[in-house]
């Protein structure tokens, strides 16, 4: 079975409190962006792609190919979450084509191993677990894993693993995802919080309308990143005046995305950023 994985952004994230066990409780919209990639509609190259497959010799294999990732196979997400599901002596090959960037904000790495847990659940053990089991599974590979087992708008509280659903549909906008030479590691994103309350409640933001966004749906960790990278602090500025209807920082970085109207006016904003030596990759993409 083959699974086209897709990422997510956050639309407004309200660091909170700090925890006794020293995580952050949180407060967020997940949106997942991607599932159109690659389709005749968005053939953006924006998405990785996931083979699962059970094989006889009861032991699990896994390869991976497209974008580098530095770390040892045993312990990559996409390994882990395998290991995670299967039942001892059940064999299954796991081949990943990585194409999502890293250290974006994106959850790429997050919704590799989500899909993992989906697939074998489904092709493997013929849907053994509900998805409440499997997103209780995914929070122990990671806090934005449980959001790619339901992969639709939610709200997010805790460190991003209580989950409710929340009735936003951005269909016929049109996200553009700028990711910058920049690499923000959540230790220090979160280094640099003062946690507060939000300026906003985040579940009533259905009700808010989209243009009225970019003054009071905030990602805080915005505040402390921008002045330590001057360099996100220009893209986002670009994109609000090349015509975006809301733009912003995903998760901890240090991608910036920006939701448009309309293809055209997208389009023209992610040409300004292609000959951009600090710009990593640009992503427009079909919501």
């Amino acid at each position: 079975m083959i699974g086209i994985v897709n990422a997510k952004i956050n639309i407004g994230l309200q660091i909170v409190r700090r925890r006794e066990d020293g995580y952050h409780d949180l407060q967020t919209v997940f949106y997942p962006i991607g599932r159109y990639a690659g389709l005749p509609e968005n053939p953006a190259e924006f998405c990785d792609i996931l083979e699962v497959v059970g094989n006889a010799d009861g032991k699990l294999n896994f390869c991976q190919a497209g974008r580098k990732v530095d770390c040892a196979s045993e312990k990559n997400l996409v390994y882990r979450a395998a290991r995670l599901i299967l039942p001892e002596g059940v064999g299954c090959d796991v081949i990943l084509d990585k194409h999502l960037p890293d250290g974006a904000g994106l959850g790429g790495g997050s919704a590799d191993a989500a899909f993992t847990l989906r697939l074998i659940n489904k092709e493997i053990l013929d849907n053994r677990y509900s998805d409440k089991e499997l997103a209780d599974m995914a929070l122990r590979l990671g806090a934005d894993c449980p959001f790619f087992i339901y992969n639709r708008p939610m709200y997010g509280e805790g460190v991003g693993e209580k989950l409710t659903d929340i009735d936003l549909d951005l269909g016929g906008k049109w996200i553009l995802v700028i990711k910058p030479a920049i690499y923000v590691s959540t230790k220090e994103a979160f280094a640099g919080i003062c946690p507060r309350q939000g300026d906003i409640d985040l579940k009533k933001l259905p009700s808010v309308p989209l243009k009225e966004w970019q003054n009071v749906v905030k990602n805080d960790f915005e505040e402390s990143l921008f002045p330590k990278y001057p360099l996100l602090s220009d893209i986002k500025k670009q994109i609000i005046e090349k015509g975006s209807l809301y733009a912003a920082m995903s998760g901890s970085g240090s991608s910036i995305y920006g939701i448009f109207n309309d293809y055209e006016t997208a389009f023209e904003c992610k040409m300004s950023f292609k000959y951009v030596p600090t710009i990593e990759g640009s992503y427009l993409l079909k919501l």
